[in-house]
């Protein structure tokens, strides 16, 4: 049986319990090494967030737009991944993130690394929570367009939309594309398919 953390969900900076002067990377290894299996830890602008196991709603959004780009790639190369943990560069600390989706070429993460580099990355997506809508909605941001990341796809359960960032620029994305929810969704090359967002 997977022991408890000793923290509550949320998020935690620098400023933790020095754990006998462990930095912020250090208390960010103790706890993933301690998190139960299915937790989510992220170290994203110096702060550690620490999530439980998404719920079926959001699993089942994930599931659909795996599907959704399987039946319309062109490129057969192209495989999705859940559970990819990047390793991404941060303004002053690497930012390690583990999001809902990563699509990249077959073969882009064949090795035993538990964190990954960016650069095979052609599009992440993250569906949102209660916990997360914050961070995805602008940490998130920052973090994939610093890493030149193309295409970050962002369901937005809690504001009912979809929105498509390319096109990355600095700490941002120079372009981005809102859509409700339950409408067709562009998405851009490599995928160049309308998502449907219909059963989300």
């Amino acid at each position: 049986m997977a022991m408890p953390l000793p923290v509550p969900e949320d998020t935690f900076s620098g400023g933790l319990p020095d754990r006998e002067g462990a930095s912020t990377q250090e208390t960010f290894e103790l706890f993933s090494a301690m998190a139960p299996k299915g937790w989510r830890v992220e170290l994203i602008e110096g702060e550690i967030y620490v999530g439980p196991p998404a719920n079926g709603e959001h699993e089942e959004i994930v599931t659909e737009v795996v599907e959704q780009v399987i039946a319309h790639r062109v490129d057969t190369a192209l495989r999705n991944f859940t559970g990819i943990g990047l390793s991404l560069p941060g303004t002053s600390d690497t930012v390690r993130v583990s999001p809902d989706l990563v699509i990249a070429p077959k073969g882009s993460f064949d090795d035993q690394r538990e964190w990954h580099a960016p650069d095979a990355v052609l599009l992440v997506a993250e569906v949102t929570s209660s916990s997360t809508a914050g961070r995805d909605r602008v940490q998130k941001i920052r973090a994939y367009a610093r890493a030149g990341i193309p295409l970050y796809l962002l369901i937005d359960r809690e504001a009912g939309e979809a929105v498509v960032c390319s096109e990355p620029d600095g700490d941002d994305y120079a372009h981005k594309s809102v859509h409700k929810l339950g409408t067709q969704v562009p998405l851009p090359a490599p995928l160049g398919f309308p998502l449907d967002t219909a059963a989300f």
